[in-house]
């Protein structure tokens, strides 16, 4: 993947084949000559609403919408007939103006000159892809054959968080990469109490002096905020067991509270599974809203943050809340994976990206604030040359991050593609 990048957006040519070129005028109709071009941004394809055009050998694209994919705040001056556009690169606020039929830009308030002047084409305006991409740090390649635009977008700054499992011990020198950490070490049980003991989820012996509480308080010390995984599952309706009973509630959450609080957790990661599948789903959400609300209440006077995990809404289970739970979290952590069939062969096959955008779009939709999605990426169905597309993918819908599914998987080769792609807030 990425075979073509090359080194700036302004090595790209689109006259390696013969078209009409539209007229360099302020206002300009497609012509009916213009190939299709395709656009694919971090190795997902890009639909900015309106196709690209070629204007005199360059690639012209759509403003709003280009930028909008990049992260690019942008203001449109009707007075001057500018586009005002700004964003950080390498950690500085770059401002971009272009204005309409003018070859000449302002770069943080220095003229540039550009070979093609920004222009309307059926009453949008667009700009050229390759100063503006490559202003904001953007690299592209053009693929004649195929009539595409490759597109790798800046590294970016993004809440990143793993998941500690019982196997993670080894890879725990990953953690200060990380801003949060969430430790599976608890899960609701048959009974619906809350447990430290079980086959799966169990709070760990000492490894010498590296206790559970020390690898808490070193996470923390690395600058990435320890937080309690509670995990449950509605396999045998033990979850909906506790969710429907008020003691069993009360109990599970003085539990919580009291581990975190005792254990120097900033924050309670819950991964309640399985809620919607054969049950009412209005039911069940408000089973979930309820408790989390108590729980969010317990947790704020305490100043311990709230994250759910929760199944996305093109899955199979409905009994979930997302805009409510939102509001009641810190931020949601969306598992967009799992969408292969059992069986698939090889085993660890990449997620569908269309299946993950698709997830994305559906809940930023239905009102979850993307400064308060987190999108889940399962490290045991990806590899090394996938894992960018997702980490675009939250990059392009401006999430508050990703998350690592899980830490136990996070190796050397992991490790240099992520940090190629995004890096930590605290970095």
């Amino acid at each position: 993947m990425n075979k073509w990048i090359k080194p700036s957006l302004v090595s790209l040519v689109a006259a390696t084949f013969a078209v009409s070129p539209l007229a360099s005028c302020d206002t300009v109709r497609a012509a009916p000559a213009q190939p299709v071009i395709q656009v694919v941004l971090d190795d997902v394809p890009l639909s900015l609403g309106s196709r690209p055009v070629i204007i005199n050998n360059s690639t012209m694209v759509p403003f709003r919408s280009f930028a909008k994919a990049l992260g690019i705040d942008v203001v449109w001056e009707t007075k001057t007939k500018s586009v005002l556009a700004e964003a950080p690169v390498n950690g500085v606020v770059r401002k971009i103006v272009l204005t309409l039929g003018k070859k000449q830009a302002l770069v943080d308030g220095k003229p540039v000159a550009i070979t093609v002047a920004p222009v309307i084409v059926d009453q949008q305006t667009y700009i050229p892809l390759s100063f503006f991409g490559s202003q904001f740090g953007a690299t592209a390649a053009w693929n004649g054959t195929t009539k595409t635009v490759s597109i790798v977008s800046q590294r970016k700054a993004m809440h990143l968080r793993a998941f500690y499992a019982l196997k993670s011990y080894p890879q725990r020198a990953r953690i200060p990469a990380m801003d949060s950490v969430a430790f599976g070490w608890s899960r609701i049980d048959s009974n619906g109490e809350l447990t430290l003991e079980g086959a799966e989820y169990y709070w760990p012996e000492a490894a010498g002096e590296d206790t559970p509480e020390a690898i808490v308080r070193g996470s923390a010390d690395a600058g990435a905020d320890p937080y309690l995984m509670v995990y449950a599952v509605d396999g045998k309706g033990e979850l909906t067991k506790m969710l429907s009973d008020a003691a069993l509630v009360a109990k599970s959450i003085d539990n919580i509270v009291r581990l975190v609080s005792d254990n120097g957790f900033a924050g309670v990661q819950l991964d309640y599974e399985g809620l919607g599948l054969n049950l009412d789903a209005a039911s069940q959400q408000k089973l979930l809203n309820d408790y989390a609300k108590l729980l969010s209440d317990r947790l704020k006077e305490k100043q311990i943050k709230l994250s759910l995990a929760v199944p996305p809404p093109n899955g199979s289970y409905k009994g979930y809340d997302y805009k409510t739970l939102a509001t009641l979290a810190d931020d949601l952590v969306l598992m967009a994976y799992d969408y292969n069939p059992k069986g698939t062969t090889p085993d660890r096959t990449p997620e569908p990206n269309a299946k993950v955008v698709a997830a994305i779009e559906q809940t930023l939709q239905a009102g979850v604030p993307a400064n308060k999605l987190i999108l889940g990426v399962s490290l045991w169905n990806e590899s090394t040359s996938t894992v960018d597309d997702k980490l675009g993918l939250a990059k392009r819908y401006g999430l508050k991050g990703a998350s690592f599914w899980r830490l136990t998987f996070y190796n050397d080769a992991f490790a240099v593609a992520i940090d190629k792609t995004a890096f930590k807030i605290g970095e």
